[in-house]
């Protein structure tokens, strides 16, 4: 991490990257941690990981397809879900049952390969893809360069007058390659205060 700036790191530490708020709920299932991501879509953790449990509650046990594909939108959403995310879960759990996409397999592809794979699913974007390849994949250089928290951090630690866009982060992560996850584990941190 040598690449990192300094004075962040000397402020706010070497936060792990791969630590996930999920309290151990989906390790070493990757439908299972791609179905949180997509709950957590532009809502908190918190609120993401409450209806998380309210749809493995419904399913009554781990998170499989089958289990998904088990309740309808209108389940789904009486769960806490949107309309959209309702229809984004069983498009994962449709094409993962229909082997479409290899969820467990996503670890065996490139960065480039595994976020191609999972946003040819409908309701799964670039943002939802790398929250996956950071904290289900545990890979070292994603840099989520759209996140508002990112882009905001960005603005902040380096006194930029204007929130910059995301090809503007993406051109700033260069310098912090081949380390973005840890880059970007910081600048969330960097948050807090």
């Amino acid at each position: 991490m040598q690449r990192l700036d300094p004075q962040l790191v000397g402020r706010y530490g070497e936060p792990d990257p791969f630590e996930f708020a999920d309290g151990g709920r989906t390790a070493g299932n990757n439908f299972a941690g791609m179905i949180l991501h997509i709950i957590a879509q532009q809502i908190s953790t918190k609120v993401a990981l409450v209806i998380y449990d309210r749809v493995v509650a419904a399913v009554g046990g781990p998170l499989t397809p089958a289990g998904i594909l088990a309740l309808d939108v209108d389940q789904l959403r009486a769960l806490g879900t949107s309309h959209s995310k309702a229809t984004y879960l069983r498009a994962l759990a449709e094409a993962v049952s229909s082997s479409d996409l290899d969820i467990e397999g996503l670890g065996q592809l490139g960065d480039a390969e595994a976020i191609t794979e999972l946003t040819r699913v409908k309701g799964i974007g670039p943002w939802s893809a790398q929250m996956f390849l950071i904290h289900q994949l545990k890979r070292e250089d994603i840099l989520p360069a759209g996140d508002l928290g990112i882009r905001t951090a960005v603005q902040r630690a380096y006194d930029l007058t204007q929130l910059p866009d995301s090809a503007e982060v993406t051109e700033w992560g260069a310098i912090w390659a081949p380390h973005r996850s840890y880059a970007a584990a910081l600048l969330w941190r960097s948050l807090r205060d």
